[in-house]
């Protein structure tokens, strides 16, 4: 073969296989920066790590693209990942915890940020493995199909997230006037609000391309497990669905925690997550038959163990949260001065909790329509405006209206939530149905998210949605033909 057209084979060995001394150089000079607290050695690992995520990214793009690809590139490049991130993540919880105890007071929310990272780096380490085992289990079955979006987006997010960790952990301040130092110190001194929310949205990632590969490689496996056994299959299944259904608490939970902070919009954002969340744990149950009766067993009620996990993570994302969100953000303002807000939010409150019974108990469902304001539309609905409030502190005028507009629009919700005789579509079902209706509603929240009009584009969206039984027919006149 001649000379000039082994460049490209040459090139993509370097890209794949030269990550591994660069991280292994990260490494070295992490080990030095907690023995020495030098800045130059810090900086020099911080680079070290950035050139390895330069390759990370562009190996996969290049080895595709250029021929004749290297020997075992596709399977060197997984054992690199593997190699890389089993280096870089424990070494990022060892940092944060560094980082910690050299900290004259820590906060509990440093502490806490420390433990999330550790939990990442446990996830991260379970991922892979798990990908692993699982591919190694039901690949020979057959022929392995392409990676997935999921798959292929951890792929392309692991890398940066790990070396911002990194550059955070091991960030040494007070470090010399050179152009370099401080072209990466920055990243050091990044808000741990900041941090947590990359964390966050790299977790769930991490869960998605898990759930990705049980969809995949899951069935022979189960086959293999179960021996044949129904019930038991139905009970490692059920592990799925439940797991969404707690992941649905845990951001309601986040949002929380981000409002006290005053980040309304990103509480809004994980508010949208649990409602993500609450839509994907009854899809995976009904995908994987979990609300089919065993065959030859009677048909019971509605009520088991999964709907009522399901009710109690509603109860908490989209009626406790909302209103301890709207409690804490109205009542500092001198705008929303003599709003009884506590009791606007134990009323909203009560009334999600009362739409979350009757949907339970309710005997005669309307397929793909929801009797009265859903409780996740009803909760996106009522903060959406709080975002805008949020903004409008430093204006007298407006921050009155606001306060005012989302007193009334609370009060409104409960009472939608509750008005039975509306019939409002499906949103899940009809995104689910018609993808291009979920890819556009996607952008819309990706162009204006980091935009002053966040929350008056999420309030139209919203406003349109309550809007929706008269395009679809099912308002109050059409109840008594259900």
């Amino acid at each position: 073969m001649p000379r000039h057209l082994q460049i490209p084979q040459k090139f993509t060995a370097v890209l794949v296989y030269g990550r591994l001394p660069l991280v292994f150089g990260g490494l070295l000079c992490a080990l030095a920066v907690m023995w020495t607290r030098s800045p130059e050695v810090y900086t020099v690992g911080v680079i070290l790590l950035i050139i390895s995520m330069s390759f990370d990214i562009v190996d996969g793009w290049f080895a595709a693209r250029f021929t004749p690809h290297p020997t075992l590139a596709h399977l060197a490049d997984r054992i690199m990942d593997k190699v890389v991130f089993a280096t870089i993540f424990p070494l990022a919880a060892v940092g944060m915890m560094w980082r910690l105890s050299h900290t004259p007071a820590p906060s509990r929310l440093q502490m806490l940020h420390t433990i999330f990272v550790l939990i990442i780096c446990i996830v991260v380490l379970f991922r892979d493995n798990f990908a692993h085992f699982i591919r190694g289990f039901a690949g020979p079955r057959g022929p392995e199909p392409e990676p997935s979006e999921f798959t292929r987006l951890r792929t392309a997010v692991a890398a940066p997230v790990g070396a911002l960790l990194y550059a955070h952990a091991f960030f040494v301040p007070e470090g010399p006037t050179s152009f370099v130092y401080y072209a990466f110190s920055w990243l050091g001194n990044l808000p741990i609000r900041v941090l947590f929310f990359i964390e966050i949205i790299f977790l769930i990632i991490n869960f998605g391309s898990i759930a990705r590969y049980c969809r995949k490689y899951g069935a022979p496996c189960l086959d293999e497990l179960c021996l044949g056994d129904e019930m038991l299959r139905r009970r490692i299944l059920s592990v799925f669905p439940n797991a969404l259904t707690v992941m649905n608490a845990v951001m309601g939970l986040l949002a929380v925690f981000f409002a006290y902070q005053g980040r309304i919009r990103e509480a809004y954002l994980l508010l949208i997550g649990a409602a993500m969340f609450d839509k994907l744990d009854g899809a995976v149950a009904r995908r994987l038959g979990l609300t089919e009766p065993l065959p030859g067993a009677v048909e019971g009620g509605r009520i088991n163990v999964g709907s009522i996990m399901d009710d109690i993570a509603d109860a908490v994302s989209f009626c406790i949260v909302p209103a301890w969100i709207f409690y804490l953000t109205l009542q500092g303002p001198t705008a929303s001065a003599g709003l009884p807000a506590a009791l606007v939010a134990v009323l909203y409150t009560l009334a999600g909790i009362a739409r979350l019974i009757y949907f339970t108990l309710d005997t005669s469902p309307i397929p793909g329509f929801f009797k009265g304001l859903p409780t996740p539309a009803a909760a996106l609905l009522a903060t959406s405006p709080l975002i805008i409030f949020s903004q409008a502190a430093a204006a007298p005028d407006w921050a009155r209206f606001w306060a005012l507009f989302c007193f009334w629009l609370m009060i409104a919700a409960a009472v939608l939530m509750n008005f039975y005789p509306i019939r409002y579509l499906h949103l899940g079902r009809y995104m689910s149905r018609r993808p291009w209706f979920g890819r556009a509603s996607a952008l819309l929240i990706v162009a204006f998210v980091f935009t002053p009009y966040f929350g008056h584009v999420a309030f139209l969206y919203l406003f349109g949605y309550l809007l929706s039984p008269l395009w679809t027919g099912r308002g109050i006149r059409c109840s008594e033909m259900d």
